[in-house]
């Protein structure tokens, strides 16, 4: 039975916090180091951190806009935090403007091809849709 019973102030869930001699002193909210990924110390270091937001920027333009977004996400407290990094933040911001610009015109696209269509575009409906190259063409064989 005394085993289970601990006299500790500081294991008790129903402590009165006032009463803590030493409220900061919670190592998570008051350290001041802040780490270039989210996974923080466990993460990359500071150069490869230079090198990985470089390559998603990049590849980024090679018609993978999703890596402008795991880069963002990737690197949040670079992003949260305006002065730290700044080789980072660089490229993790112009990958956040990339993405953004990404998707606002995928989504336009999109919307005004599934809510418009042929009664928006008229006759020039033929001409942007994509289901009849082939027949536009003379590929297809069924005409």
């Amino acid at each position: 039975m005394e085993a289970s019973r601990s006299d500790d102030a500081n294991l008790s869930p129903n402590r009165d916090r006032r009463s803590n001699p030493n409220p900061t002193h919670n190592p998570i909210l008051s350290s001041s180091q802040i780490w270039p990924t989210i996974d923080g110390p466990l993460g990359l270091t500071e150069e490869a951190s230079v090198d990985y937001a470089r390559r998603f920027y990049k590849f980024g333009f090679a018609l993978l806009p999703w890596l402008w977004a795991v880069n963002c996400f990737y690197f949040w407290p670079v992003l949260r935090h305006s002065r730290a990094f700044p080789q980072i933040r660089n490229h993790v911001v112009r990958s956040a403007i990339g993405f953004s610009v990404f998707t606002v015109l995928l989504s336009a696209w999109a919307l005004t091809f599934s809510i418009g269509g042929e009664q928006l575009f008229g006759p020039v409906w033929d001409k942007l849709v994509m289901y009849n190259v082939a027949d536009r063409l003379g590929l297809s064989g069924l005409t």
